[in-house]
């Protein structure tokens, strides 16, 4: 059977100050030892993530010809559609079909060589036939984002520091909605639907769809099975929150498997990201939670993880599409500022 993740209601941050006080605790605990959580009582509308998730089937459900007309190969900012097979986690073949978007802005035409990252700031691209997919999108991200920052800022009162320790990262931050659909496959190209990875953000809201499965956490190097709960996320830490408490937070592998063939799943990640230029302030942990900081080793390819968000996001796409790698950035893979 499916493993079940704890799970935090968000709810009881406005439930009288003991449940407050018992939430923050529960949210230290979880997240120091699993990294994962289920989380109820964020306030966005079951009846609005389904909508979107029906959206979602309709633009996958197009002719390919007309899902190819927003490839990210159009796009220098790694924006738009994901054919199936055209991602890489770990340098293996990713078995999902997806659509990237982020923020709305205006692409930089002249980028500072000491922050490459300037390439990902621009405009998403949006199916001409699914129209109705741009409002849904762009909802979404505003209403994630908004819990987002309140976990945020629990995190930061749950290990001592004031609620606004973080703040300032996330005056203009960068957020990340893939839209991904996993149609189920006999594992003969590939054995996963997204490999093993922990995420270079800071936290992670995932909204699978109701019934789905395959989504996989690793605890204490044994793959466990977690089902959805109706109206939850599943929530994990990401690399940066890593970062920022030495290790007393830790980020989880986690992968994706491939549906039974004659199967599908949509799944709607929604990664919340500081600014590009900014990184998380190192938190002052009281010295009996500095005692459990485990500090901070290399991502999974061996390489620096970097306080910068922008560092690692930029790393993470280049890895990830080399056909917009290639076409676009192919000079940033040797760029001083990547592997100082």
């Amino acid at each position: 059977m499916p493993a079940t993740l704890p799970v935090i209601d968000l709810a009881d941050l406005d439930r009288g100050a003991r449940a407050r006080a018992e939430l923050l605790t529960r949210l230290r605990t979880v997240t120091h030892e699993i990294g994962f959580f289920h989380l109820a009582g964020h306030g966005i509308d079951p009846a609005f993530a389904a909508e979107l998730v029906a959206a979602a089937r309709a633009f996958f459900a197009l002719p390919d010809a007309a899902k190819l007309e927003i490839e990210n190969s159009h796009s220098p900012q790694f924006r738009g559609y994901t054919r199936i097979g055209g991602e890489r986690t770990q340098g293996h073949v990713d078995w999902r079909e997806q659509i990237d978007i982020g923020p709305e802005r205006a692409a930089v035409t002249a980028v500072d060589p000491a922050k490459p990252w300037e390439v990902l700031h621009g405009p998403n691209l949006w199916p001409a036939q699914r129209p109705e997919l741009r409002d849904l999108a762009l909802r979404w991200i505003e209403q994630a984002q908004a819990v987002g920052i309140v976990l945020l800022r629990a995190w930061a009162e749950s290990l001592g520091a004031p609620a606004d320790f973080f703040d300032d990262a996330f005056a203009d931050p960068d957020p990340l909605l893939k839209i991904a659909r996993y149609p189920g496959h006999d594992r003969s190209v590939t054995g996963q639907g997204v490999g093993s990875h922990k995420d270079v953000g800071v936290l992670t809201l995932l909204y699978p769809e109701p019934g789905s499965t395959g989504f996989q956490v690793d605890r204490d190097g044994t793959w466990i099975d977690v089902a959805p709960l109706p109206g939850c996320f599943i929530v994990n830490i990401g690399e940066l929150l890593e970062l920022a408490t030495g290790g007393y937070l830790e980020a989880t592998s986690h992968r994706v498997l491939p549906p039974e063939p004659g199967s599908d799943r949509i799944s709607l990640p929604f990664f919340l990201n500081p600014g590009l230029d900014k990184e998380l302030p190192a938190v002052p942990l009281p010295a009996e939670l500095a005692a459990g900081a485990r500090g901070v080793g290399t991502d999974e390819h061996g390489g620096t993880l970097h306080s910068v968000y922008g560092l690692n996001a930029l790393k993470s796409r280049l890895r990830a599409h080399p056909n917009v790698t290639e076409r676009y950035h192919a000079g940033l893979l040797n760029s001083p500022a990547l592997h100082g």
